[in-house]
């Protein structure tokens, strides 16, 4: 089977949405209050998004404040109406987890969810990363039909999450995908893919431009008690996600060449397994 990797790009803005595609990134994860971990975008940047992004595959995160994932009677309301929107607006996926006061999956709320997705495809966040028992809280999101898992391996980067990525890329045995994300760029993707298996990642790749205001004060600021740099905007670095897929794509030749090494010492596989390979990357392009 082929194994193609793609890029997932976390994109802040629909300008670094747009940024991703011209890059040549597979999806993009739109997302606001990223300082916070990720929230729920607005309607405007969801329908902007989906009339600029012709190439790219748009998943919207749905998650209604940073924090923790523990979520209220009104909480789970909102998510609720965020994939109707998301559904509506012609987004290809949405993004959401949540868990339990003691770190587990909570499945009623991930079914209740699930049955407002329609056919678009979803992805468990890095609420995975909080969860208790990650190998238990594997099997109950692939009971649940979640098409991928957005995880760092439960460290600080998915680097430092080599080893258990790689367990968990084993114990799902290609029923669920195991995404990389958290620290990933150009200088360790490669090494994450070879030492996990896995073919998709996210990550940001965003570069400060500087702001155009010509006005500027140093009195007052937005973020309250947080600091944040008023006058740089964080963006999508073409270059950066470039250079990744740049990576990827050697990593790519080198696989494609060791399997047509292994089919010639060993060429025992019918063109009907051929063909059904052939289909599984096709749904694979689906998602």
């Amino acid at each position: 089977m082929s194994n193609k990797s793609k890029i997932e790009i976390c994109a802040n803005s629909v300008e670094s949405a747009v940024k991703a595609q011209q890059a040549g990134a597979y999806r993009v994860e739109l997302c606001a209050g990223i300082p916070e971990g990720g929230t729920t975008p607005s309607f405007g940047e969801i329908r902007m998004a989906r009339q600029l992004l012709n190439q790219t595959k748009l998943h919207v995160i749905i998650r209604p404040r940073g924090g923790d994932f523990l979520y209220s009677p009104i909480e789970q309301e909102i998510m609720l109406h965020d994939i109707k929107v998301a559904r509506q607006l012609g987004a290809d996926g949405v993004v959401f987890g949540c868990l339990t006061a003691e770190g587990y999956v909570d499945v009623p709320l991930m079914q209740k969810l699930m049955n407002a997705v329609g056919e678009m495809s979803v992805t468990f966040h890095r609420a995975f990363d909080m969860c208790s028992n990650p190998k238990e809280a594997l099997e109950q999101i692939i009971g649940l039909g979640i098409d991928r898992v957005l995880t760092s391996g439960q460290e600080a980067t998915a680097e430092k999450g080599i080893p258990l990525l790689k367990e968990l890329v084993e114990q799902a045995d290609g029923r669920i995908i195991i995404m990389p994300g958290c620290g990933v760029n150009a200088g360790n993707i490669r090494k994450i893919a070879e030492e996990t298996g896995t073919s998709e990642f996210h990550f940001s790749g965003r570069s400060s431009v500087d702001s155009g205001m010509i006005y500027r004060t140093s009195k007052v600021s937005m973020g309250g008690t947080v600091k944040i740099e008023e006058y740089l905007k964080d963006v999508t670095d073409p270059d950066k996600v470039k250079a990744a897929l740049s990576e990827l794509a050697m990593k790519d030749e080198n696989d494609k060449a060791l399997e047509k090494k292994n089919k010639s010492l060993n060429p025992k596989k019918s063109k009907k397994e051929d063909d059904w390979d052939d289909e599984d990357d096709d749904l694979d392009d689906d998602k």
